[in-house]
């Protein structure tokens, strides 16, 4: 991947992880139904996510991480 794409997924994957820990964390309204989504489970995929591509990016800017 480039640079680029590499920030804007990261972005995307950012944003997806904010929006999911505040969704996540809104009380359970039950007049509205059931939520069907997992927001913590999407919360902490996306933020894996963040992470592993932050690993990407330093490797993209030189820096040696592994072998």
């Amino acid at each position: 991947m480039t640079l680029p794409v590499t920030l804007a997924l990261i972005a995307a994957f950012l944003a997806l992880a904010i929006f999911s820990g505040w969704r996540g964390a809104q009380p359970p309204n039950p007049l509205k139904g059931v939520r069907m989504a997992p927001h913590r489970l999407i919360m902490v995929t996306a933020a894996a996510g963040v992470l592993i591509l932050l690993v990407h990016l330093v490797n993209l800017l030189g820096v040696v991480t592994g072998r």
